[in-house]
């Protein structure tokens, strides 16, 4: 039997990338559009549950994009967003059994946790505070609708 071009997956991983990337290029640009912080955590965190090493890449991937364009450290997102997603979402998971209420969790220790990792890490090794602006709970807002409809 032949397959459609189009249920392939590495050809459909590839669209999303270039489509974050474009995303990821128009979000520095506008403020308005939120970075994607925390539906890559979800993802993240979904790939490293069902052990998918290549969506696992991917997600990391796109996060060191984001850390690019907003000038971070290098892999500080896919270090702190794996030690979340270790230690810190299966107690939110033990404690709360509404799914809205963990998808929110992802979404605040994206922003929230990120922000103080990057604050720790600056008094650590004397670096520049990161800072914090108000769009950060428009992005919480914006991004917990994208997380709900996955």
């Amino acid at each position: 039997m032949q397959r459609s071009i189009t249920h392939q997956n590495p050809l459909t991983v590839l669209l999303y990338v270039v489509l974050f990337l474009l995303y990821s290029s128009l979000s520095t640009i506008y403020i308005y559009l939120p970075p994607l912080l925390g539906v890559l955590f979800f993802l993240l965190s979904k790939a490293i549950r069902n052990d998918d090493l290549l969506l696992a890449f991917i997600v990391s991937f796109c996060l060191v994009i984001f850390e690019a364009n907003n000038g971070y450290l290098l892999f500080s997102s896919v270090i702190y967003l794996t030690l979340a997603d270790r230690f810190a979402i299966p107690k939110i998971i033990q404690n709360f059994s509404c799914k809205s209420c963990v998808k929110i969790s992802y979404i605040l220790l994206s922003y929230i946790g990120y922000y103080l990792f990057l604050l720790i890490a600056a008094k650590v090794f004397l670096l520049d505070t990161p800072s914090f602006n108000y769009y950060i709970v428009y992005y919480i807002v914006i991004e917990f609708f994208f997380v709900s409809v996955l």
